[in-house]
């Protein structure tokens, strides 16, 4: 394991995608994700993705010059067309339009269809509550890696959730979920460093868990939230289907491409001006003060951990295992980019 300062990581992925041409605004915007997300603590979505937006562009499922363009707009509502573009600037693009649209006529929602991965749900919903909106990012995947509740095949991506609300005093409230029992990311983290993972995670096409990490990276099922019936598991089976419903079925890109939806309310419509993060901090500081049942162990709530993994990566770096180190080493040689992290 070695650190990273993100400055170097920035250059880093930044020159990757110079060599696939891909436009100044977009490669700012997704290097910027993507870095902050490793920042935040998030490393399954973050730079570790990098090997395989290569491996898709290479296989031309990811278009680096794609033409991203508003398909329709209705009142409160947009479509946009990704052209094929890595997830990230088109994500962007309708979260900045939903929050636009939320300020003039209270909530807005804009779907994106024929796009790629765009990283972390969390990072969109933190947009608008950063600017004092509530934020909801949903996306599906094309690759099925979720099998539903009984299921022996994969129906499902991980199908995540982000939710994001702004407080007073209090740092945003920032949820950021798979609706599977942990993103596929976190499987291929413990693949990296050489880790097993918990039984529970992924199981195989007879439903017998899956604890060798290279294994199920290979061949693995990923278990919906909850993982058994017993458990809860149908509810993180229903929570996926509508992830899939609001971003592929809505967007008219069911079964082969990639979608996203975006929500963002505008609080000062419903209430008084800041009453809403008031409430909001009184909420927080209420489930904070919430009496530990192991005292060395706080109670938090959602963004807590993030916080503060950025706050300390920041100051000291970005852990980043040998082997995710060689994998970026041959994703520049395959790019033609510099390798640049060998001199960090």
């Amino acid at each position: 394991m070695r650190t990273i300062d993100d400055t170097v990581l920035r250059r880093q992925v930044a020159a990757v995608f110079e060599t696939w041409g891909m436009a100044r605004d977009h490669i700012e915007t997704t290097v910027h994700v993507m870095v902050e997300t490793d920042l935040a603590g998030i490393d399954s979505h973050g730079v570790g993705m990098l090997p395989w937006y290569q491996k898709a562009k290479e296989e031309g499922r990811i278009d680096p010059k794609p033409e991203i363009r508003i398909e329709r707009e209705a009142g409160a509502l947009a479509l946009i067309d990704a052209g094929q573009s890595l997830g990230h600037p088109p994500a962007v693009l309708a979260m900045r339009t939903a929050m636009d649209k939320a300020r003039q006529v209270g909530a807005a929602a804009v779907a994106v269809r024929n796009s790629n991965h765009y990283g972390a749900a969390g990072y969109y919903s933190g947009m608008a509550a950063e600017e004092g909106l509530v934020g909801l990012s949903l996306t599906n995947a094309p690759t099925k890696q979720v099998a539903p509740m009984f299921g022996a095949d994969a129906a499902l991506g991980t199908n995540p959730i982000g939710f994001a609300a702004p407080a007073a005093a209090n740092r945003p409230f920032a949820l950021d979920m798979a609706t599977s029992t942990v993103a596929f990311g976190k499987v291929s983290i413990a693949r990296r460093a050489g880790k097993p993972i918990p039984e529970g995670w992924m199981v195989d096409r007879s439903g017998a868990p899956i604890t060798d990490a290279p294994h199920g990276h290979d061949v693995g099922r990923l278990t919906p939230l909850g993982g058994t019936r017993e458990l809860g598991g149908h509810k993180g089976y229903g929570l996926g289907a509508m992830v899939e419903i609001l971003c592929a079925t809505l967007s008219g890109c069911l079964g082969h491409e990639t979608g996203h939806f975006f929500l963002a309310v505008d609080p000062s419509h419903l209430r008084g001006e800041g009453d809403f993060e008031t409430d909001m901090d009184r909420l927080l500081d209420m489930l904070r003060a919430t009496p530990p049942a192991d005292p060395a162990q706080p109670v938090m709530v959602a963004g807590d951990p993030e916080y503060a993994a950025h706050a300390e990566r920041k100051a000291n770096g970005i852990p980043m295992t040998d082997t995710l180190f060689e994998e970026l080493r041959d994703v520049c040689r395959r790019s033609g980019a510099p390798f640049l992290l060998e001199r960090a």
